[in-house]
């Protein structure tokens, strides 16, 4: 084999393997609503599932930034880590959770896919990034599924004011993802700013968690949040981003609120009526086009 067919086999292979990396943390992400389901099934309020994600995932990425010797944010930098572990940490973890118990695994899932208006709109304001028609159509794009999903509804799917509030509220906190991530992740490892704002989001929720007894289920929940919609989730973004741009990156991943619309609907009878389907196609569409969206510097 030449050399020149070496490297195309060499580079095939590679965006295979991350393309599949890409697809696996897409599915652990789409599961989170799902083990939350169950971890509230056993009893446990959904800021205490909140809380026990951000301690069990913070700790894996603790043990994984102390073996890798990843230096830690210090000075200025911390205290926007700080900032960052209780706004996209302590409050988008809860608001998530309980757009779980609120309206379904599925809704809290498409409403979170708002989060690229959000980021839209935040990077324009505090950025001073140009906002352009096509960011303006996919905002109101957003805005108009929202709606449709409101009226639609569903069997199983509680399409109330609560539900609504919860996950617009995780969107705009994971939009948040984006901010920060703009600044930091160029200069830290992520898993080293995780084991930094996982902890502070835990002790951010902490005052508000009522704690109950745990069953062994419980516990194989929580820990299922933690390793896999977590961990292994942004470890396997973050590796499969080594080799594909953003850009595919995100198509992939707009694949996570179908899967978790899929086994909700498999596992719990959550489905959507065809009217509320549209608008979560329409929500999905749209964080995909403003995802895909090149940004534009002031």
């Amino acid at each position: 084999m030449s050399s020149r067919s070496l490297l195309q086999t060499t580079g095939a292979f590679s965006i295979l393997s991350s393309t599949l990396l890409i697809l696996a943390a897409a599915v652990l992400w789409g599961l989170l609503g799902i083990f939350g389901k169950f971890a509230l099934a056993q009893g446990l309020h959904p800021l205490e599932t909140a809380f026990w994600r951000a301690v069990l995932g913070g700790s894996l990425f603790a043990l994984h930034a102390l073996v890798t010797r990843a230096p830690l944010p210090r000075g200025r930098d911390l205290l926007v880590t700080v900032v960052f572990g209780l706004t996209g940490v302590s409050v988008f973890y809860g608001a998530y959770l309980l757009a779980v118990q609120a309206g379904g695994a599925s809704l809290a899932s498409v409403l979170l896919y708002t989060a690229p208006a959000f980021v839209a709109l935040l990077a324009w304001r505090f950025l001073h990034e140009k906002i352009g028609r096509r960011e303006l159509v996919g905002v109101a794009i957003t805005i108009g599924g929202v709606a449709l999903i409101s009226l639609g509804g569903g069997s199983g799917v509680n399409v109330t004011l609560a539900a609504m509030g919860y996950g617009l509220i995780s969107g705009l906190t994971y939009a948040l993802y984006y901010l920060y991530g703009k600044a930091f992740f160029s200069r830290f490892a992520p898993h080293a700013l995780l084991a930094v704002a996982l902890p502070v989001g835990a002790l951010g929720l902490l005052p508000l968690v009522p704690f109950e007894h745990k069953s062994p289920t419980a516990w194989g929940a929580l820990l299922a949040i933690a390793l896999f919609s977590t961990y292994l989730a942004y470890l396997a973004y973050g590796f499969g981003l080594r080799g594909l741009n953003a850009t595919r990156a995100s198509v992939i991943a707009s694949l996570e609120p179908v899967v978790a619309t899929a086994l909700a609907a498999l596992l719990f009878a959550e489905r959507f009526t065809s009217l509320a389907l549209l608008g979560a196609a329409l929500v999905i569409l749209s964080a995909l086009a403003l995802s895909l969206a090149p940004r534009r510097g002031a």
